[in-house]
């Protein structure tokens, strides 16, 4: 009898010793054996890539989740000041002085300049064409017009199709030469300039989510614009959902869909609700069809769910500018992809897996 009361003396102890390893993980002794309960928290930017940043996560404190959070607005106004095409940074040389430089000399450059545009020029491949960072020319009167018009509706108008027309002799992709050897650019076509808008921001925040994971970071979203990107879980174990914008922004229903997604998905949506301005009454938005060198009308919004947040910026780009039919083939050719198509009057459409990302 002593033996058995010993033994079951002994039993609770081992049972003890394994709950408190299993909850401490095995801690060495100078840790505690209790996990610490963290608290999720968020931050928001309005100062980087012209659009909103939201960071989601979670931490013991505020103050290291805000130490978090400030490392990845650092990598991510990095990235801003290399892509912009509009302002230039001391000490900078970005895709503007790229553009400053075309016909003129080779421009060395940050060498996450060039993965970006070898990435630009994968996408242009991938798409066959649909995406074009060398449309800069005809993209950037389309820009003078519509800022004009949204700074004065009462005298908006369209461009020309041969002013278009004349500008698209300039967007030769190969006329874009990068020489990795010597990390410069080069633009041979002086008329020619790079608008990076179609895939720098999702490329860029496939860069900071990578730093993030690199550094033993987790349990992260970010959202760069509607660029959004998930690392690892919430931290209960669950996917993040997520909420894509009602294109119809009249609507009292602000999300049209809701979708979560695993470890390393993302989300990317394109419209004609972001960046627009209207011409007698018609609505003409920012994604310019290089078929037609006119705003595709197709659509009111397209969202890509994948894996890889620049990939995802590119293809929703491509996909607005594609028919339903051309777009639906698109996504059934391609492993690991999925979209949403909605249709001006609301009307939403699926790839054959996309319904499966939407919480029942």
């Amino acid at each position: 009898m002593k033996y058995l009361k010993a033994a079951s003396v002994l039993l609770i102890i081992l049972l003890i010793f394994f709950i408190v390893a299993v909850q401490g993980g095995f801690l060495g002794k100078d840790e505690p054996a209790v996990t610490t309960e963290k608290t999720k928290y968020t931050a928001t930017f309005l100062d980087i890539f012209d659009t909103r940043t939201e960071i989601l996560g979670y931490g013991t404190t505020e103050e290291e989740f805000t130490e978090q959070a400030e490392l990845m607005k650092e990598r991510l106004v990095f990235y801003n000041n290399l892509y912009d095409i509009y302002n230039d940074y001391e000490g900078i040389n970005n895709i503007k002085t790229i553009n400053d430089n075309a016909g003129v000399k080779p421009v060395e450059v940050d060498p996450e300049i060039i993965e970006l545009l070898k990435f630009s020029k994968d996408m242009y491949d991938y798409t066959d064409g649909r995406v074009n960072v060398a449309m800069g020319a005809v993209l950037s009167i389309w820009h003078e017009y519509r800022e004009y018009g949204s700074n004065n509706p009462e005298r908006a108008k369209l461009p020309e199709l041969s002013e278009l027309q004349a500008a698209s002799e300039h967007t030769d992709i190969n006329d874009m030469i990068i020489d990795e050897k010597n990390n410069t650019v080069y633009l041979s076509d002086p008329e020619m300039s790079l608008d990076v808008g179609s895939t720098a921001k999702g490329f860029a925040c496939q860069r900071v989510m990578d730093y993030c994971r690199e550094n033993g970071m987790d349990h992260i979203l970010l959202s760069l614009g509607g660029n959004i990107s998930g690392l690892g879980t919430r931290i209960d174990g669950t996917s993040f959902r997520i909420a894509i914008q009602n294109p119809d922004l009249d609507s009292p229903e602000e999300f049209i869909e809701k979708v979560d997604i695993t470890d390393g998905q993302c989300v990317v949506s394109s419209g004609d609700y972001q960046r627009f301005y209207v011409v007698d009454g018609k609505v003409y938005c920012h994604i310019i069809n290089p078929d037609t060198l006119f705003p595709a009308e197709t659509f009111a919004a397209v969202s890509v769910l994948t894996d890889d947040s620049g990939k995802a910026d590119a293809l929703s780009t491509a996909l607005y500018n594609m028919s339903l039919e051309e777009g639906m083939e698109f996504v059934d050719s391609h492993d690991n992809l999925e979209a949403m198509w909605v249709y001006h009057d609301g009307t939403k459409i699926y790839s054959k897996h996309f319904e499966e990302s939407i919480p029942k």
